[in-house]
């Protein structure tokens, strides 16, 4: 497929890298230049405008959050350039609140939108194994699930109304933050007792919870190991605040997100925010004197 990228953080690059590496033509666009450099090294066109980027049979974006998206797209003008039957997959992590307005700009402009977030940190992006969690016409995902199946070894679908996607990926995090916080403040329970957290780890992920969350970041709290950060603690807040928000909006109570979100803002006040997800723990124990 002839296809543009938007969006070359972390997981943005890793997913164009696998398009190129899966045949695609790939576009380029990233307001850091600098950022394009390895991508045009494998391939990719390096464009000047996301203009230039929405284009061919499909656009993917993978931008920040809810307003560099909007400031892209919106503010940008973008949609009223867009070649209409064009099919725009939007794979970041917004609002339900954004994913309900831009599927309707969409359909004002004639362009096909896609909500595909995605679930996997950016070793998983780069090793092409991302679950992804597609919402839209089903058409249109039809016609972008070659690319889709390049960068992930599993495509979900979950309905014709993009924002399920997005309020799917939001629970699914809720659920991942949740998990981090109750392993960190089991460890430091068990460390008060003069236990090692890492002793927990092992019980815990061979018998009542095996898997790859109490694997990977209860793995990083019993080593006290926060750097490099694979997700960061500041992302992992802004992905809670969402999540708090769409429960607002249907009158849905999330008391734990409440103190999850407490946790990450403390978190960021003692100048964590760069540091990964898994800092919870170390909130836990900070909380604990320990």
């Amino acid at each position: 497929m002839d296809i543009g990228f938007i969006g070359l953080g972390e997981m943005g690059g890793a997913m164009a890298s696998n398009a190129l590496k899966a045949g695609h033509t790939v576009r380029v666009w990233n307001r850091s230049r600098d950022k394009t450099r390895a991508l045009a090294d494998q391939g990719a066109s390096v464009v000047d405008t996301p203009e230039q980027a929405f284009a061919g049979d499909a656009a993917f974006s993978m931008l920040a959050d809810d307003h560099a998206l909007r400031s892209v797209l919106v503010d940008g003008g973008l949609l009223k350039h867009a070649p209409k039957g064009l099919v725009h997959v939007n794979m970041a992590t917004i609002s339900a609140a954004l994913a309900i307005e831009l599927a309707e700009l969409h359909a004002q402009h004639g362009v096909a939108y896609v909500a595909a977030p995605v679930l996997g940190r950016p070793d998983v992006a780069a090793a092409g194994k991302l679950n992804i969690l597609a919402a839209g016409a089903s058409g249109a995902i039809d016609r972008v699930q070659p690319v889709l199946d390049a960068l992930g070894q599993k495509t979900w679908r979950v309905g014709s109304e993009p924002q399920h996607a997005n309020v799917l990926k939001l629970a699914a995090n809720f659920m991942l933050a949740s998990a981090i916080e109750s392993f960190g403040e089991a460890a430091a329970l068990v460390s008060g007792h003069g236990i090692e957290a890492q002793t927990l780890l092992d019980v815990i992920t061979n018998s009542l919870f095996p898997g790859p969350v109490y694997q990977g970041y209860g793995k990083m709290i019993a080593e006290r190991r926060y750097e490099p950060a694979l997700f960061k603690a500041r992302l992992g807040l802004k992905d809670v605040r969402l999540a708090i928000a769409a429960g607002d909006a249907v009158n849905v109570p999330l008391p734990l997100a409440s103190v999850v979100r407490d946790n990450l803002v403390d978190a960021l006040a003692h100048g964590d925010g760069e540091k990964d997800f898994a800092v919870l723990g170390q909130v836990a124990a900070r909380r604990a004197g320990r």
